[in-house]
């Protein structure tokens, strides 16, 4: 079977680090790389995670790069704190090294680099904000035809945004927060022709982590996988959380649990709705996560981390 070529890239949340889980489950994918953008988390905790997860998954051939880049509205530091409880897990730190390489080089650099060197066009999966990316393109404008698509969680089209405008300074709800960390990088990716296949919370709102869920992973906690996956989830049920990067990841393992549906938008740069990805006509068109079937999702999280 030939393999998916897939660059995964993500911000360092709790969900990525379960979407990374979820990605390095998939036989019918190639991982070229993971690139951690410095967004909703810290940057230190969050590569030394992601190393460790590779560690225990015995997948220390895939290398990790730091990116170097920044946003205009800092994800709030409640948020951004749970890297470090990630990377100090007990099932994360039971030895003293960490095999899985790290690029020498910035996430940036360490992306362009892959692109250029890939023997046919990579899927880009991204489960951040676009900042990365959109400084490899500035770095190699050419690596834009190495990409075959990219699959990303972000955005909200129909529904409201999820930026408190109480902690952010009035704005308007309407933003998403991986479009609103960097607006400006949404918007350099939107320029491009490479396909879009987004995750936004229009269908993110309707698969919740549930302590249902939660509860069937612990049985199967035997499994590493599920273990961890387990504490993970642990940390955010006292709070509404959804299935966001995770989702998105699915689709590249079950495209068949999804409807989609294309839309005409514009990321709004600037403003009271700066970050908001807005359905407009003769906007960009892009493909959008519509419907999936939540009952055979769950099962599948549940099987994929049997192990």
């Amino acid at each position: 079977m030939t393999k998916t070529p897939v660059l995964m890239s993500h911000d360092g949340g709790v969900d990525d680090y379960l979407s990374t889980i979820l990605l390095m489950t998939m036989e019918h994918v190639e991982t070229l790389g993971i690139v951690v953008t410095p967004a909703d988390c810290y940057i230190e905790p969050a590569v030394s995670a992601t190393r460790k997860i590779l560690d225990l998954m015995g997948v220390t051939d895939i290398t990790v790069a730091r990116s170097t880049v920044r946003g205009l509205n800092p994800f709030p530091r409640v948020f951004r704190r749970d890297s470090f409880t990630i990377d100090h897990l007990p099932i994360l730190n039971e030895n003293d090294t960490i095999r899985t390489p790290l690029a020498a080089e910035s996430g940036q650099a360490f992306m362009a680099r892959v692109l250029r060197q890939a023997p046919e066009p990579v899927t880009i999966l991204e489960t951040g904000p676009f900042s990365t990316l959109a400084a490899a393109l500035d770095v190699d404008p050419g690596i834009e035809a190495k990409i075959k698509r990219i699959v990303w969680m972000g955005g909200a089209l129909n529904v409201p945004g999820n930026v408190d405008p109480i902690m952010e300074g009035g704005q308007d709800v309407s933003a998403e927060w991986n479009v609103y960390w960097d607006p400006l990088a949404a918007a350099r990716v939107w320029e491009t022709s490479i396909p879009i296949t987004m995750c936004p919370l229009d269908i993110t709102n309707h698969v919740p982590v549930t302590s249902e869920f939660v509860r069937r992973l612990g049985r199967q906690r035997r499994h590493p996988m599920s273990d961890l996956a387990g504490q993970c989830y642990a940390l955010v049920t006292h709070q509404d959380y959804f299935f966001w990067d995770v989702l998105t990841t699915a689709y590249l393992g079950r495209p068949d649990l999804f409807e989609t549906r294309d839309w005409e938008t514009v990321i709004v740069t600037e403003g009271v709705s700066q970050g908001r990805t807005k359905v407009q006509p003769g906007g960009r068109r892009v493909t959008a996560l519509d419907k999936v079937d939540t009952a055979q999702f769950y099962e599948y999280m549940l099987t994929q981390w049997a192990r």
